[in-house]
């Protein structure tokens, strides 16, 4: 493996705090064989409410796909999009868009969330699809009595956020509202462009059709206005119903490096959970849930040239998404020292879209052709029904969990389009052995699968050609994982390893002129290392590092690159804190990347330079209830970027046929004051 100077530099660091060997409790974050849990969240990420961008902050083997200043999305180990499961409290939410300007993780806020568990690797059995990774994120719970918390969050550029909780009750009924509404107008870089100047200065061969319109070169970035509200009952012993309703409405949020805008971005998520806890011997807690999530995303044209001076010409693709789902589960105890968890887990999504309006042909003089009617993707079902299993023995020293799950998956599409039938078989096997007071070794080995999507599978663009492959294989992930944690006086450090074969992965061709995805299969490997240093009770360094390489078995028909697509190159995290008194920290951070040298050049993919940024914050409590927060992120105004350019998304391109790469923003400063009650 290749590593530049960012990571050995990184490596030496860690090891020369790995040899103090101490042992004590530490306050990073909780880590399990699967991976890590993110706390606080709410109370910590107020930056903005961008769950991507706190996810990259905290976690070094998640990185940042940027599309705009909001909505963006995550890689996980090199893996994205439907790879990893996204859940909100156990309930699935998909994107409508196909292009990702409206990704699982931007339909839930910060402000509203409790914890996160990241899960790497194949060790979900109770939820479809976790291939090679999960997010499950958990939001604030109702407390009894009356509590509530405002905020005011200001930022560079415009940024404005406010948001409100509420929450109270008692032991029978109890309740919590939360609201937000947030705008932010365009970032600019570290050269000072924004989102049309990054367009026009950085690139300007960009055809002139896809600028921005004079008129709407200086529109905000987005706007968002949230609501969430759940209820909780314990109206009979031993009984718990929880309801909860999410809504997002996004409007007008500007994709620079798209081709297209979104008109408007709206979510619901519906919640039903029912738990019934010592029914009798066979049964601890019997679990029963229903979900159900939409999104509606139109995305257009309107802002561009191309569009016309009145919009005469604008195009339109509107796409919808909706999936259901209903799980039952049932914990029980077979011995004071064994455990399990057998489930039926079902759902069903649908997926549709249509172009309304004109497409623009390149021609001299442009050529309009009138695509209304056009499906995009056809009324797509996806039709889920699985059964699963999960048992646990502890022993005095080592702990084993074994896993089973059986998906039989149908894909109808509406009209003629072939119809797809997937079952699969998904396992594993991991344990943790506790060999002294300051060791435990892990280890895990595991397999799983997804089903292709309706994109991947029958997608179509406006001018009538089928991007989507309709006869994919379902995807599997082969995949073991290996480790060890060290807790010492003044030192907490885990290191993990992981290798995982991928069968029949599903891969984007640039280069076919039809029928882009197909099967491939291909090996991703890495290791991460993370932990926590105390110099003082109140004064600790938290790190992290990962790295991981991918390589397609053999090079796509034509083509001869093998390196995997969004193969993110080794990152480091560097947080300095200092607890100055009660409510109240200071963190200097520092997050780096090694120059990205290892792409897939043949499907878009391009060298990136690598960065290292400096951010500061500082939240002080000025009494019990009242406490600001002041940050300075990009304290030296880098001119960086972090996600590469696959064409595996619809990007723009210049001239040459480079597809444009989004910096990020330059030096960005915000202040957020909350009064909590």
């Amino acid at each position: 493996m290749k590593l530049s100077h960012i990571s050995k530099l990184s490596l030496a660091v860690i090891t020369s705090m790995y040899s103090f060997q101490a042992f004590a409790e530490s306050d990073i974050p909780s880590i399990s064989v699967e991976g890590t849990e993110l706390s606080d969240v709410s109370s910590e990420q107020v930056k903005s409410a961008d769950l991507a961008d706190a996810l990259t902050r905290n976690v070094p083997s998640i990185s940042l796909i940027r599309r705009s200043g909001i909505a963006n999305d995550i890689i996980l180990r090199g893996q994205n999009k439907d790879n990893i499961n996204i859940l909100i409290d156990d309930a699935k939410i998909y994107g409508a868009c196909p292009n990702r300007m409206d990704p699982p993780t931007s339909h839930i806020l910060t402000n509203n969330i409790e914890s996160i568990e990241i899960i790497e690797g194949p060790y979900d059995v109770e939820n479809f699809g976790t291939l090679s990774g999960a997010v499950k994120i958990k939001t604030k719970k109702p407390e009894e009595d009356l509590h509530g918390e405002v905020s005011v969050n200001l930022g560079r550029w415009n940024y404005q956020k406010t948001a409100m909780t509420l929450s109270g009750g008692n032991e029978k009924v109890r309740g919590l509202v939360s609201i937000s509404d947030e705008s932010s107008g365009q970032y600019r870089d570290g050269d000072g462009n924004d989102f049309a100047e990054q367009m026009e200065d950085i690139t300007p061969s960009v055809p002139n059709g896809v600028k921005y319109k004079n008129a709407n070169r200086n529109m905000d970035a987005y706007e968002k206005k949230t609501f969430m509200g759940k209820f909780y009952f314990n109206l009979i012993d031993n009984h718990e119903m929880a309801i909860s309703y999410t809504a997002n409405r996004s409007d007008d949020v500007l994709y620079p490096s798209s081709k297209m805008d979104a008109l408007y971005d709206d979510s619901n998520i519906l919640n039903i959970d029912y738990s019934i806890k010592n029914i009798g011997a066979f049964s601890k807690q019997l679990d029963f849930q229903y979900y159900d999530s939409d999104v509606e995303h139109p995305m257009s044209n309107r802002y561009r040239n191309v569009s016309g001076p009145n919009e005469q010409y604008e195009l339109i693709s509107k796409l919808t998404t909706r999936i259901q789902g209903f799980k039952v589960k049932n914990a029980f105890d077979i011995s004071s020292t064994m455990e399990g968890v057998i489930g039926i887990d079902t759902s069903k999504r649908n997926w549709d879209g249509e172009y309304i309006g004109f497409m623009t042909m390149p021609t001299t003089p442009p050529m309009r052709m009138n695509v209304t009617g056009r499906t995009s993707i056809d009324d797509v079902d996806t039709d889920n029904t699985a059964i699963f299993g999960e048992l646990e023995k502890r022993y005095q020293d080592f702990t084993l969990k074994l896993g089973a799950r059986y998906d039989d998956t149908s894909i109808d599409p509406d009209g003629t389009q072939k119809s797809n039938d997937y079952d699969s078989f998904s396992a594993f096997a991991n344990g943790t052995y506790q060999f002294n007071s300051t060791t435990s070794f892990f280890g895990g080995v595991g397999k799983s699968s997804r089903v292709p999507d309706a994109r991947e599978l029958y997608w179509k663009a406006a001018n009538g050609r089928v991007g989507g492959t309709p006869d994919l294989d379902d995807t599997s992930n082969y995949e073991i994982d290996f480790g060890m944690e060290n807790n010492f006086d003044n030192l907490t450090i885990k290191t993990s390893m992981f290798y995982s074969w991928l069968k029949d992965f599903i891969y984007f061709n640039a280069d076919s002129a039809s029928n882009n995805f197909e099967n491939i299969d291909a090996t991703i490997y890495g290791f991460d290392i993370g932990g926590m240093y105390s110099f003082t009770d109140d004064l600790y360094l938290d790190f992290g590092l990962a790295y991981q390489r991918g390589k397609k078995d053999k090079a796509l028909a034509g083509q001869t690159d093998k390196d995997l697509a969004n193969i993110t190159p080794a990152k480091i995290n560097l947080g300095l804190n200092y607890d100055y008194m009660p409510n109240s920290s200071a963190k200097m951070e520092v997050i780096a990347a090694d120059t990205w040298d290892n792409y897939d050049e043949d499907n878009g993919e391009q060298k990136i330079d690598s960065y290292a940024i400096m951010n500061l914050k500082v939240r002080h409590g000025l009494s019990k209830h009242f406490e600001i927060t002041a940050g300075l992120d990009n304290v030296f105004d880098k001119t960086y970027a972090v996600n590469n350019t696959y064409k595996d998304l619809i990007l723009l391109s210049d001239g040459t046929g480079e597809v444009i790469k989004m910096n990020e923003p330059g030096r960005y400063y915000y202040i957020n004051a909350s009064y909590k009650f």
